[in-house]
This record gives C-alpha cells, structure tokens and sequence, in this order.
C-alpha cells in the first residue's frame, strides 16, 4: 500500500507516515532501517543527536544494493544539533551527517531546537549533547535568522531539498517568517492527545507549514528515560477512549493514535521493531474516525509535555 504524502512548500512530497530514529540502538539499527523499507517505509527521520546515522546509512544503502528501492524513492530526514547554529559551522556538520548517511542530499534538513550551544568539535565528542567540552551548559550567541541563512544556503547547494524547525513556538514562527527567503517546509514538535498543541498547529497548517508529530505514544516514548511524570501518567494505550475505538474499528490502540494524527494531516513517525507492529504502524491511512471521536481524543489534552530540557534537569527554559 502506498503511503500518501503531504505537498511540502519547497514543492516537494513527504510521506504522511515515516520511521522515526530516535532511541534506535547502533547494534539494530540497520537491521531496522532494512526491515522497515521491506515494509513499504520510505520515509526516515534521523538527528546527529541520535547518534546512530552511520548505521541508518549502512541500512539504506544495503536495501539500495538489494534492489529495495532507489534513492529517490527515499525521503531522508536529519537535524541541524545546537552546537552547530553559528553560520559557518551549518554547512560542515551537514557535509559531515551526508557522508554518515552515504547520501549527496537530505530530503528535509531541521533546526533540532531554538537554542545555540557553544559548539563543540566532532573530533572532541560527536554527538556533542547539550554541554560543552568542558561539560557545562553553556550557549552560544548565534541568533536564529544567523542560523536560518546559513540552513537557506544549503538548499542553494542542493545538500537539502527542504529546510524545517523543530521545537519553535508560534512566537518564533511568526519571526522568523519575516525574514526567511526560503521558507521553513515543516514544523516537527511533540504532538499527542496529551499534548495538543492546538493553537501552534493551527497557525503552521495556516502559513503553508507541514506538520510532524513526534512521540505520538505520550508518555510511551519516555519510560526508558526514567522520566517521573512519565511513569506517573495513564498510559495512551489503556486509555478508555482510546481502547474504545481500537476496538469499534479493530484495530491497535497505536493505529487509533496515529490516525487521529494523519486524519488531521498531521504526519507521524513512529518506530517499532517487531515486524508485526512495523507493519501496523504503516496502515494508518486506510479507516477514518468521526469528528466526534477525533475531538474526543483530542479532548484528553493536559498540556503535558515529556521532551522538556528542564524536565531533565537543564535550565534551559524553551517551552
């Protein structure tokens, strides 16, 4: 089954429904990444910070050599990581994350989040994380419109099809549209009934901007990251509503979930590693819910985040 696609602004295609890579362990992720593109996936999104785009590489290129699929058949994501926002270190870390990917282009290139560190040599660490080289948070003065040239430069060089943020607040969108002259094809942020976002959803969809929700799960995404108010929260999965619905239109309580999001022209990017649930996770496309029900799901919204850098203990208060 093909998997429809979202009409970008930079006038390209991206699958409503992609694999994300985050958490991806090194020792699978190739594997995965072969497995997934077996499954029908085209679409990957990666980040320097995921520490694993050398393997997602050695997966695309083993299922290209098998006659999988071919390059442009793929849509390739990764992210620009805060230590790199000073515009003359944009174009190497990105030079650097194609040659990890054995790829000459990035289908869609992403400024991770609206923060600047103080950059960090690959030599040094790589991925850097959030603290300098000697271990301290300690930011950068790179401002975003410095950053965003240097992100349009790569499109002039065709080393990104389309540029994207992640993590921006209307506030921030709002700005930076005053000055981009190439406008940002997407906005990935954390999006689940738990976690709505209306309001900045909304205004994206309304500026031409594509949506992606990520950590579509809740709380899910997190547990593995001992994070309290994870552990604390009623899992998606067993929700009532949630449950009720997967079972209305027999389907998983996780297709219900990704379905509210794609019904809404939202795109998701979910991972899994069993074959079965991989396979799930693709067919998200082919039932629709009522209004009633998406509104129902979307009813659950406690504000609720979970990917807060304060919430890990950094003060570095973006949200």
């Amino acid at each position: 089954m093909a998997v429809p696609t979202v009409k970008l602004s930079s006038g390209y295609e991206m699958p409503l429904v992609g694999f994300g890579l985050w958490k991806v362990k090194n020792d699978t992720c190739a594997d995965q990444i072969y497995n997934a593109i077996k499954a029908g996936y085209r679409c990957f999104d990666g980040a320097c910070d995921y520490g694993n785009e050398v393997e997602a590489g050695q997966g695309v290129a083993r299922a290209i050599k098998d006659g999988l699929v071919k390059r442009e058949e793929l849509f390739i994501v990764s992210k620009l990581w805060n230590s790199f926002h000073e515009g003359d270190k944009v174009e190497p870390i990105c030079r650097k994350q194609l040659a990890d990917w054995g790829v000459d282009y990035f289908d869609l290139y992403i400024v991770h989040f609206p923060v600047a560190l103080k950059y960090v040599d690959p030599s040094v660490r790589y991925p850097p994380g959030w603290t300098s080289a000697d271990d301290k948070i300690e930011l950068a003065n790179a401002p975003i419109h410095e950053t965003w040239a240097a992100m349009e430069s790569l499109v002039d060089k065709k080393l990104a099809r389309s540029i994207g943020v992640s993590n921006f607040s209307s506030q921030l969108l709002m700005d930076l549209l005053r000055y981009a002259r190439v406008r940002p094809a997407t906005l990935q942020i954390e999006h689940h009934p738990y976690l709505t976002q209306t309001r900045l959803v909304e205004y994206a969809q309304k500026q031409g901007i594509a949506v992606t929700a990520y950590s579509s799960f809740g709380p899910l995404s997190f547990l593995e990251l001992e994070l309290k108010h994870a552990r604390d929260t009623p899992p998606l999965f067993e929700h009532p509503v949630i449950k009720g619905l997967a079972e209305k239109y027999s389907r998983t309580p996780a297709q219900v979930l990704l379905r509210w999001a794609t019904q809404r022209n939202i795109a998701v990017i979910p991972k899994s590693n069993d074959p079965t649930r991989l396979a799930q996770n693709l067919q998200v496309t082919d039932f629709d819910l009522e209004k009633s029900e998406l509104e129902a799901i979307s009813a659950l919204d406690k504000g609720l985040r979970f990917n807060d850098p304060v919430a890990y203990g950094m003060d570095i208060p973006i949200f």
